[in-house]
């Protein structure tokens, strides 16, 4: 099974985006995982590319089958690239990938600074 659905790329847009995926997932025993997960990638989203700004938009994608759970969240780009920070180098934030890190089996992201997709993986 295959879902999709575009958000605002504002803040108060995140808690559609877990009742979304709780809505589709409510049986899949990882949720918790998924959806703080999800949460994670949609404030990245919103604070750290195009997406965030006027007009901008993002895009959730889950994916279900036999072997788990893929999530995906597309942005409309921005600079840099996504990538773990160094723990002793954090301050009050920057956590969200090392989260992204250690509840997904795998997580991975390809794109352009126009538009990228970050893939977050959970095994049934």
């Amino acid at each position: 099974m295959y879902w999709r659905r575009e958000f605002r790329g504002k803040p108060e847009e995140v808690r559609f985006v877990r009742s979304f995926a709780a809505h589709l997932l409510a049986d899949f025993p990882a949720l918790d995982d998924v959806l703080l997960v999800l949460d994670e990638l949609a404030v990245n989203a919103i604070r750290h590319t195009a997406s965030g700004r006027p007009g901008g938009r993002f895009t959730v994608d889950v994916s279900m089958d036999v072997a788990g759970v893929i999530v995906y969240v597309t942005d409309q780009g921005g600079p840099g690239e996504p990538c773990l920070r160094n723990l002793a180098e954090l301050a009050e934030g920057g956590r969200g990938l090392l989260t992204v890190d250690a509840l997904a089996a795998t997580w991975s992201w390809t794109g352009t600074p126009e538009s990228r997709t970050i893939r977050a993986t959970f095994p049934a």
